[in-house]
């Protein structure tokens, strides 16, 4: 008894070595299904029992395929979709430049007129500060002359020097105060400008 149920279980598990191994060079060959259904009956009949695997096999294959394709259908859906907002997106930027610039040629007169302020009182800036520069060198050479004990001046016109130099100070006085106002009108357009920048 025991000999008889050691044969068949070794007979059982070299049959399905034979049958795994079949599988195996099947699946390396690119057989048909044919083949493997006439392996699977070639099984079945020494292996009744092997049937269950066999539907459970099936049937788990089956459940992967159709998530599978869910999948797919799933992929498919959303690259649809992620095309549509591509082109949703486009022409929404390109409506939005549109507006845009629509709204930036509003603000464009104010700009104008600011950078037109802004080049005047830099331009007059630069006539001021050259005629600083120039009157200082003047009220240098001035001051020289009349503050040297050896020029040969009259007390008449060493005085009219001395009113001229009081005056020249007093009008470079003038020139730095503008200057100075300038200076911070510039920098007030400046602002003005920097503060509508769109």
């Amino acid at each position: 008894m025991k000999f008889t149920q050691l044969r068949g279980t070794m007979f059982r598990g070299t049959f399905f070595t034979r049958w795994v191994m079949g599988l195996c060079l099947l699946s390396l060959s690119g057989c048909g299904p044919f083949k493997r259904e006439e392996l699977v009956q070639e099984i079945i009949k020494e292996d009744p029992g092997f049937a269950q695997v066999l539907d459970k096999h099936k049937e788990l294959s089956s459940r992967i395929a159709t998530y599978e394709r869910e999948l797919e259908l799933k992929r498919s859906t959303v690259d649809r979709k992620i095309a549509q907002l591509h082109q949703e997106l486009a022409e929404a930027a390109k409506v939005a430049k549109q507006k845009i610039s629509e709204v930036k040629r509003l603000i464009n007169p104010d700009r104008i007129r600011l950078e037109q302020a802004l080049s005047l009182a830099s331009k007059e800036l630069r006539i001021k500060q050259t005629q600083r520069s120039e009157q200082g060198r003047s009220i240098a050479k001035l001051r020289k002359v009349v503050e040297d004990k050896n020029t040969a001046w009259d007390s008449k016109t060493k005085a009219q020097q001395k009113t001229q130099l009081e005056e020249m100070i007093q009008d470079s006085q003038r020139l730095d105060r503008e200057i100075t106002s300038l200076r911070e009108h510039i920098r007030r357009l400046k602002l003005k400008l920097l503060l509508i920048k769109i």
